[in-house]
């Protein structure tokens, strides 16, 4: 397995990984072709998205998408982490993890912010972040929708 930086060839990958993930609504499916089409267009620095791919023969397995937080210092959003469902359970999410730390502590990052859902079926995300070191900072409750929280977690990298 290796993880790199993404190139404009890797966007089908994306795509495909990312429409086998069921937990994902068609609306989040929608944001990371658009957050990949901001970053494809006008690069990491003028987007503020980096995309890293981990591929397994070749093909691309998964994916994380993290970039610098607007109005602070050092604090980095990790917007995306996604595996296919038949790469999971090999370790492939906590490396692609580890790498978007190593990149934001490379980038001058101290803080990796994280934003997900409260809802039951997100629940191995919530624990994935737990187990990888990660603190839940704050809980929003009925942020995305009624019964549907927003659990904030971060990492302090440095």
């Amino acid at each position: 397995m290796m993880i790199e930086i993404a190139g404009k060839d890797d966007g089908a990958g994306i795509v495909a990984v990312t429409s086998h993930i069921d937990v994902f609504t068609r609306e989040e499916k929608d944001c990371v072709t658009e957050l990949w089409q901001e970053y494809i267009a006008h690069g990491a620095q003028a987007s503020g998205y980096t995309f890293l791919v981990a591929r397994e023969a070749g093909e691309v397995a998964g994916y994380a998408c993290y970039g610098p937080r607007s109005l602070t210092t050092g604090t980095f959003d990790l917007f995306w982490i996604a595996v296919d469902p038949h790469g999971r359970r090999k370790g492939l999410g906590r490396e692609l993890l580890a790498q978007v730390e190593k990149e934001v502590r490379r980038a001058g990052g101290r803080l990796v912010f994280v934003e997900t859902s409260g809802l039951e079926k997100y629940g191995p995300t919530r624990d994935f972040y737990l187990g990888t070191g990660y603190t839940r900072e704050a809980v929003i409750k009925d942020f995305y929708a009624a019964g549907d929280d927003l659990v904030i977690f971060t990492k302090h990298v440095r």
